[in-house]
């Protein structure tokens, strides 16, 4: 994985001016809610000569190779010159002359990571209506990371009543969804996870039948096998590489693999390859890639089901948060290592 900085001014239409209220992906920023009001001749103005103003970036230094490392990301605070990161956030418009915005509505979508954000495309960004959860529920259970366990279960995975249900990377931002979106439909439902912690949460609190280290587990075929002798209906895949490998061995005739993920192979200069494909010819496998924004038009459907399920306390949702952009790097960091605990959150500032 290779990024890259660029270095050029923001030179942007003013369609709306946004100040970061809760920002993720894998992070999330808080910001507050200070007026910022700008007149229509100061609109105009940076419109055309993409005037600079102060604001509070996280950038990358330069090309990063492999594993990005903490160093090589900054905070900065200066004028708009440099690009930051961007990933999905909630927010606060300060200003617009976008007609379907307004100065105060909440939103989420795709920002920077930053203190303020110049939005050009308001197709990236979604109203908030509902306010009476937590507002960083929308980085997570009710934004993307929802969005995409909702798709890859009830869309692309066809469950029926009584199902085996795997999942890998159960204690992320999505797995503990689909796990909690089974076990109502009577499903059987194992996670895997990277520690002790991580293994107990899936099995005391978010309510899966079984779970497993995976880092313990010399022989991830031989794991599966003892959780489900019966073989695996559902397979919600995150990882991919020697785990995908295993899985295919213990599917049922006729599963489904959604794939949402492969977060063992981003990093990898040469990725792992897959040697039980045939499996999936034998078994009669449905292996189906997807992405969440194909599913955006969706999302009122999946708030009408999903909001009803929290406020009812059916479907608990692990957060991990850290206070403040400076605290970006790390918990960005931290996510390849699965230092994380449920959702990533950072909160630049609180309302």
């Amino acid at each position: 994985m290779t990024f890259r900085l660029p270095n050029k001014k923001l030179t942007y239409p003013c369609n709306a001016i946004v100040q970061q209220s809760v920002k993720p992906r894998r992070l999330a920023v808080s910001g507050r809610c200070r007026k910022l009001r700008l007149s229509e001749e100061n609109r105009q103005r940076m419109a055309s000569s993409g005037e600079e103003v102060s604001n509070k970036q996280l950038i990358f230094r330069d090309y990063v190779t492999g594993f990005p490392q903490e160093s090589d990301m900054y905070v900065t605070t200066g004028t708009v010159k440099l690009k930051p990161l961007t990933g999905f956030g909630v927010s606060k418009v300060l200003d617009s002359r976008n007609p379907e915005f307004k100065e105060g509505d909440l939103v989420w979508g795709i920002t920077g990571w930053e203190e303020y954000s110049l939005i050009t495309n308001p197709q990236v960004l979604f109203k908030i209506l509902h306010t009476d959860v937590p507002l960083s529920y929308y980085t997570g259970i009710l934004g993307m990371p929802g969005l995409t366990a909702y798709a890859g279960f009830y869309e692309v995975s066809s469950p029926k009543k009584g199902e085996n249900v795997f999942i890998s990377a159960a204690s992320g931002a999505v797995g503990q969804l689909v796990g909690q979106f089974a076990k109502p439909m009577g499903c059987y439902v194992v996670g895997s996870a990277g520690s002790k912690d991580k293994v107990d949460l899936l099995k005391n609190k978010l309510g899966f039948d079984e779970a497993f280290n995976y880092k313990e587990e010399h022989d991830l075929d031989a794991a599966l096998k003892r959780c489900f002798p019966e073989g695996i209906d559902i397979y919600f895949e995150n990882v991919g590489g020697k785990m995908l490998d295993a899985v295919l061995l213990n599917m049922r005739p006729h599963g489904r693999i959604a794939v949402c993920g492969m977060i063992s192979q981003y990093n990898l200069d040469q990725p792992e390859g897959v040697h039980n494909l045939m499996s999936i010819i034998y078994k009669r496998v449905r292996l189906e890639g997807f992405g969440a924004p194909d599913y955006f038009p969706q999302h009122p459907k999946f708030l009408d089901i999903v909001l009803p399920y929290i406020r009812e306390g059916k479907i608990k949702y692990i957060e991990d948060i850290v206070e403040g952009l400076e605290k970006g790097p790390g918990a960005f960091i931290g996510l390849f290592k699965g230092q994380n605990v449920g959702k990533q959150v950072v909160v630049v500032a609180r309302e």
